[in-house]
């Protein structure tokens, strides 16, 4: 994609934050409008403009346009279920070691944010999910950020991965289950050797019956971590931690397979 000018066109999704950093996704069309209680902004004023500009409403409210980022629209967009939030998309990258070409199989793909992280960063994603409507979410939300021609490394199937996995040498496996250890023994014959597993948890519970079955499956160096995020309040002389925090979302646990299991 070009670094140079880039100015809004239709289509595009655009997110407009007010004097009180009050923040709304917005899919500008011609003609369109965008109504608040402040009233009533035109999408033609924000179309043909670059990054940052100014448009007001009919009653003088005053909106900054910016394209959004992957993690605003995750936050906003339509959701099918519950998504992983920002602050773990990026450690599930890492845990996971994602490279432009890996060969991903993610199951559990409830509203698409995962997806749409592994196919930025370059994967090439085999999507599992059992809900028709969670699948059909995902793919309109992936279109959507990424465009039509994403949809060449994204391929969606309506099935449950604990009944099997039909891949092969896959790079990687990354998740999103309530039973994720259901699905380890698949795992194993579906990774090449090497490959690395990743699921995404809430409970503890969970998390030490996932790490059971990993071992027993030839899985190895396994780590669960958790991600909290604090922001700061920084003010002129006024430092302080904000009183808020996103705390505990889910754990992250990630293994290596060693050996095809037995």
């Amino acid at each position: 994609m070009s670094s140079g000018p880039r100015p809004f066109q239709p289509g595009e999704r655009v997110l407009l934050f007010d004097s009180k950093g009050r923040r709304y996704l917005v899919v500008l069309e011609i003609g369109g409008e965008f109504h608040t209680h402040a009233g009533i902004v035109a999408h033609d004023l924000i179309l043909g403009q670059e990054e940052g500009s100014t448009a007001r409403s009919n009653r003088g409210a005053r909106y900054i346009a910016v394209r959004p980022t992957l993690a605003e629209v995750v936050l906003k967009m339509p959701r099918g279920a519950q998504v992983i939030y920002p602050k773990d998309l990026g450690p599930i990258l890492v845990m996971a070691d994602i490279f432009p070409g890996a060969h991903v199989l993610e199951a559990g793909l409830g509203s698409g944010a995962l997806s749409m992280t592994l196919l930025r960063a370059g994967a090439q994603v085999t999507g599992y999910e059992l809900r028709p409507d969670f699948a059909a979410r995902a793919v309109a939300n992936v279109r959507s950020f990424l465009g039509e021609a994403v949809l060449d490394r994204y391929q969606v199937e309506v099935r449950d991965v604990y009944e099997g996995i039909g891949e092969t040498g896959l790079d990687r496996m990354v998740l999103d289950l309530p039973e994720p250890w259901r699905a380890v023994k698949h795992a194993a014959h579906a990774l090449r050797p090497g490959g690395i597993i990743v699921s995404y948890l809430p409970s503890i519970s969970q998390v030490t019956v996932l790490r059971e079955a990993l071992t027993e499956a030839g899985f190895a160096m396994a780590e669960t971590i958790e991600v909290l995020q604090r922001s700061w309040h920084i003010e002129g002389p006024s430092v302080r931690p904000d009183h808020r925090m996103v705390g505990h979302t889910g754990f992250l646990t990630g293994a290596r397979l060693m050996a095809l299991a037995s």
